[in-house]
């Protein structure tokens, strides 16, 4: 009957299903990453009240609150979804989600209404990301638990397209609105437009849902009156699912969430901030690769329900250790050749004390560095300049040497304001003179960039994220039993996306401007799926075969 079942080809009930759930999720993740996209124009409409610098922070922070506030969303409506229903359940989040989203697009901003401004739009988006932590898991257990045993990969990795898709939506709404309006225009009132359009889609998402029925195993068992009462104690309290829920995120999901941030949002980073290359051709770029690699969710979904979900996560994970150093590393000499050749020509090396070197996370540009060593790597940090570290004695003064040419830095301590300003002026003209000199480039060459080499690259990247993320909904729906699944693969699904991954670019930067090498924040990535594949291969087993009916 299984293997009837895995040959029969889909039913319109089932179609319907997979598109009705697919196409909210792609709605939410529309809704979500509206803000990301925004956000320098967000900062500027919200957070007037800051300077520049401090504004575009505070925006990214209220990005990352969403981020944050996942899990609990997660716990808060897993546990609606095992006592009342998926169905109902998915439809409460995607209209939490839709009508936040359209509340910005009407929100006065800070010169309107002052400080409630910020507040409030803060309040929305920690409303989207409650609303995000109950979707993911409505969306993965309702489509798993119409699919017919043996095509479980193949059905659920339609919804691991979504964010992909509704990243895709979220850009071409906003280009479309900047092509039609102006920068200008945009700037002022024209940003709202994509906010308010969400209403139209979650009208669409709803009166889809609406016409849904109720998954057969919930069906099932509420019928038996099998239900859990207590679904957090049974999921969390109990030692036999929580050690399940804890091999989910730390042997699956958080390795699953590197691999993906690196291969969609790491990776395009990189290409701007490291590589120079401009924001709209690293865009394109990003753009091409993910519609080559979109497809292989549901290969590898489909792929599987046949030699398993284990083997094919736990070989991204492993293929991202292996050759994330050497890829990237490619992915320099294809985009910004001149700059890989200077790197191997005239390396850049920062000697210093190191009791005099601070950490050198800055994010607002704010703070004021004045040892000799925080100038030199602030300097080469602003230029994004990859250097390594040696180190000098108790009173070396720090200097930068970039080939054979040695540029001692300065102290500022102590010094009056039109002195330090004039030795900060000659230093960093003295640097930016010999970068240039030694073959450092200001900005990638576009016509020396080895486009179809960057695309492949940045292809292979997706490839990996397909491998991790499109055999991972089904594997959770049947690491649990049916009366808990909900609330229990929603929790380590939303930590592992939402902090693991989350952070991913915040840490990696933090460690590139603490050690100076481009390449250094990859050790983020390949440490955390290093430590999923070790504890995924010894501990988590495989899941393909399971029968998702069970209560047990």
């Amino acid at each position: 009957m299984a293997t009837t079942a895995a040959h029969r080809p889909m039913t319109p009930e089932e179609k319907k299903v997979i598109f009705a759930s697919s196409l909210g999720t792609v709605f939410e993740w529309y809704d979500f990453y509206l803000y990301g996209s925004l956000a320098a124009i967000i900062a500027k409409q919200f957070f007037s009240g800051l300077d520049a610098g401090s504004a575009f922070i505070f925006a990214l922070l209220a990005f990352a609150a969403g981020f944050i506030v996942r899990p609990f969303g997660a716990i808060f409506f897993g546990r609606l979804g095992d006592m009342i229903g998926r169905k109902y359940t998915f439809l409460v989040t995607i209209l939490i989600m839709g009508l936040s989203t359209f509340v910005v697009g009407v929100l006065p901003n800070y010169a309107s209404i002052g400080v409630a401004a910020p507040i409030i739009l803060i309040a929305l988006r920690l409303l989207q990301g409650l609303a995000l932590g109950g979707e993911y898991g409505g969306a993965a257990t309702y489509v798993a638990e119409h699919s017919p045993h043996g095509k479980r990969g193949a059905y659920t990795s339609w919804i691991q397209t979504t964010a992909t898709l509704g990243l895709f939506l979220s850009l071409m709404v906003i280009l479309g609105t900047r092509t039609a309006i102006g920068e200008e225009a945009f700037a002022d009132w024209g940003w709202r437009v994509p906010f308010l359009v969400s209403i139209f889609l979650l009208a669409i998402s709803v009166y889809i849902r609406l016409s849904m029925n109720e998954s057969p195993a919930f069906a099932k068992m509420k019928a038996e009156g099998k239900t859990s009462k207590a679904p957090l104690s049974e999921s969390f309290g109990q030692w036999k699912n929580l050690k399940i829920v804890i091999l989910a995120l730390i042997g699956l999901t958080a390795g699953q969430a590197v691999v993906w941030y690196s291969g969609q949002f790491y990776a395009l980073f990189f290409l701007t901030q490291a590589l120079k290359v401009d924001g709209a051709t690293a865009n394109i770029y990003v753009a091409i690769s993910l519609l080559i690699g979109t497809p292989f969710f549901v290969i590898f979904g489909t792929l599987s329900d046949k030699i398993g979900r284990k083997p094919i996560i736990m070989a991204g994970c492993l293929l991202a250790v292996l050759t994330y150093f050497p890829v990237f590393e490619a992915l320099t000499k294809a985009a910004n050749p001149d700059l890989y050749a200077a790197q191997q020509k005239n390396k850049v090396v920062v000697t210093a004390n190191p009791r005099e070197c601070s950490f050198q996370f800055n994010p607002t540009g704010t703070q004021k560095f004045t040892s000799s060593c925080d100038i030199a790597k602030q300097v080469l940090a602003g230029a994004s300049v990859s250097y390594e570290n040696a180190i000098g004695g108790a009173d070396t003064v720090a200097s930068i040497k970039i080939g054979e040419v040695e540029i001692p830095s300065y102290t500022a301590k102590g010094l009056p304001a039109d002195e330090a300003k004039a030795k900060d002026v000659a230093f960093k003209k003295a640097v930016a003179e010999n970068l240039k000199l030694a073959g450092y480039p200001a900005k990638a060459d576009m016509a020396k960039v080895d486009k179809v080499m960057v695309i492949a690259i940045l292809a292979y990247l997706v490839l990996l994220v397909t491998m991790v993320y499109g055999p991972i909904a089904a594997m959770l729906v049947e690491m649990f039993p049916t009366r808990i699944r909900y609330t229990s693969m929603s929790l380590p699904y939303h930590i592992g996306n939402g902090w693991f991954g989350g952070l991913l670019p915040t840490t990696a930067f933090a460690i590139v401007a603490q050690t100076g090498n481009m390449y250094n924040g990859l050790w983020y990535p390949i440490i955390i799926a290093g430590m999923t594949f070790v504890i995924g291969m010894l501990f988590v087993k495989e899941t393909k075969d399971v029968d998702i009916y069970a209560n047990d």
